[in-house]
């Protein structure tokens, strides 16, 4: 198992490797026409430090120089947005220059505007995906319940899923959710996975529960783990700091509010691979439940719909896939998942999923946005 994982990581550190060369490669081809640089050491030295920036802010964290490392991170982050971008669009400017070349067009001529072109693609990407990634929005869905839900008739829920709290999403952004969900009014506030980035520790060095704790709601705010949280091994002191600013993750367990439906919060489905117990199925966390009243589920990762609706959930809320965040990452996720993004419909089941509301990796959106769910529900009869 060790040599497995040891060959895995060799090969993924080869060919990133390979992709950065051949990305500095490109880079110096550009920079040096245009600019008639002959010297090459100190890009190659620029070029070797961004590609392992990332790698040198997750190593110096827990060091003296953690202001430094968590400016590592972040650029990191960025150049691993280049990254992606850069090996769909090189190629492509690699075959026209090949087409210029033989149609007898100067080198300098191509290889500078084949270059400039190529470098405000990037820009106007890192640009956008910003823009999308830290403007969020409010997408709303109107879905009918046919059941009685005591004396409630409808029911407003926030939804906001994947925060990824941490060095890069922070306070400012966490004061945005804060602003959105203000301006629903919700009854009921749901946060299903993936609150915190993997460690906790950015989370409570930087005190950001004082700005989470500002969700309010007549009817609480609930949570559950997402795959996140358990990476971050730390999923007891999770919910300790959730508990204290009012937040109540539910751990395959049932809650009923106001004596009108019932919130149920699945563990996330990763838990098991993490030393935690196995969660449990559906139809167990709902056998001792009033199956006639309203029954909502907060399920981090939409795997389970087809259970869902088999078992007679009747709202479910997911997140998880971030719409693949940059596209085209979303066909990945659009493979992988029934529902990647937005709402489904399955037998008596309501399916919504979210793009998130904070970023993992890369601080971009392209093709997604951060977002906050805005769910109105009525309850009819029969």
């Amino acid at each position: 198992m060790k040599l497995r994982f040891i060959a895995i990581i060799f090969v993924v550190l080869l060919v990133y490797s390979g992709i950065s060369i051949y990305i500095g490669w490109n880079g110096w081809m550009f920079f040096s026409t245009l600019f008639h640089w002959e010297a090459a050491g100190w890009y190659t030295s620029a070029l070797a430090l961004l590609a392992c920036a990332y790698i040198i802010g997750r190593s110096a964290y827990n060091t003296p120089i953690r202001p430094v490392a968590e400016a590592m991170k972040l650029i990191g982050s960025y150049w691993f947005a280049v990254l992606e971008y850069a090996v769909l669009i090189l190629p492509v400017a690699n075959i026209v220059s090949l087409i210029l070349k033989a149609a007898g067009t100067g080198e300098d001529v191509y290889i500078v505007a084949i270059g400039s072109i190529v470098c405000f693609i990037m820009i106007i990407l890192l640009i956008l995906g910003s823009w999308n990634a830290w403007s969020p929005v409010i997408r709303t869905y109107h879905v009918q319940v046919p059941k009685t839900a005591g004396k409630m008739k409808k029911l407003r829920i926030a939804m906001a899923s994947d925060l990824h709290l941490g060095n890069i999403v922070g306070n400012r952004h966490l004061q945005r959710l804060v602003n959105k969900v203000e301006q629903i009014k919700p009854d009921l506030i749901l946060l299903p996975g993936d609150i915190l980035d993997d460690d906790i520790e950015p989370f409570l060095r930087k005190n950001m529960s004082r700005v989470l704790g500002k969700l309010k709601a007549p009817l609480g705010v609930y949570a559950v783990t997402g795959n996140h949280e358990y990476i971050g091994r730390k999923v007891p002191e999770f919910i300790s700091a959730m508990d204290a600013i009012g937040i109540r993750v539910l751990m395959d367990e049932a809650a009923l509010i106001a004596n009108s439906f019932y919130l149920i919060g699945r563990k996330d489905k990763a838990s098991a691979g993490f030393g935690a117990d196995k969660r449990l199925p559906i139809s167990e966390l709902i056998a001792p439940l009033d199956q006639s009243r309203p029954l909502i589920m907060l399920d981090h990762q939409p795997s389970d719909i087809g259970n869902a609706a088999e078992n007679g959930i009747d709202l479910s809320v997911s997140g998880h896939t971030h719409r693949g965040q940059m596209m085209p990452n979303h066909l990945i996720t659009r493979k992988l998942f029934e529902l990647d993004f937005g709402y489904l419909k399955k037998g008596g089941l309501h399916a919504i999923v979210s793009s998130g509301f904070g970023t993992w990796g890369p601080p971009i959106r392209i093709g997604s946005r951060s977002e906050v769910i805005h769910i109105e529900i009525e309850f009819v009869s029969a």
